[in-house]
């Protein structure tokens, strides 16, 4: 299957999603944040400096969803119908599991928003712990859930 933001000479170009019907589109993504156990309990006991970690990296992964078509030149602009992002402390890791569910109904895919708002939850994550831990690792980041339109359900294994 040939990529489809190439065209015929090989230059990038966005998609023609005219033609396509309008569906009703979901997309989940996940991802983690790894860190000292230090820096997990300053989190998990609410003593961060910059505030509620948790809850500000929810509303940057909102509003990462929301800007996505800013930030991946080949996106669509696309009416958002819904982000859910929700960061589970997992003292395991030590660290924070994100997940992002993005909802739209439209011509093409919200993979990219889903990603990019667990991409921008893990980050704001990092922003706000960096003074006390710089070594922390965000990764892990993937779809795990894609349904509607002409390719139908994804489901990662």
């Amino acid at each position: 299957m040939p990529l489809t933001h190439f065209d015929a000479k090989g230059d990038a170009h966005m998609v023609d999603v005219s033609d396509k019907p309008v569906t009703a589109r979901v997309a989940t993504a996940e991802g983690h944040i790894t860190m000292a156990r230090d820096t997990y309990d300053i989190i998990s006991e609410g003593r961060a400096k910059k505030g509620d970690v948790l809850g500000v990296a929810r509303l940057a992964g909102i509003m990462g969803a929301k800007k996505t078509p800013e930030l991946i030149p080949l996106c669509h602009p696309l009416p958002v119908t819904k982000v859910a992002v929700e960061l589970t402390l997992d003292p395991d890791l030590p660290g924070v599991r994100i997940s992002a569910t993005v909802k739209t109904t439209g011509q093409t895919g919200v993979e990219m928003e889903a990603l990019t708002a667990v991409s921008t939850a893990a980050l704001t994550v990092y922003d706000m712990a960096k003074a006390v831990d710089k070594a922390m690792q965000i990764g892990g980041i993937r779809v795990t859930l894609k349904d509607g339109g002409k390719s139908g359900r994804f489901e990662a294994p």
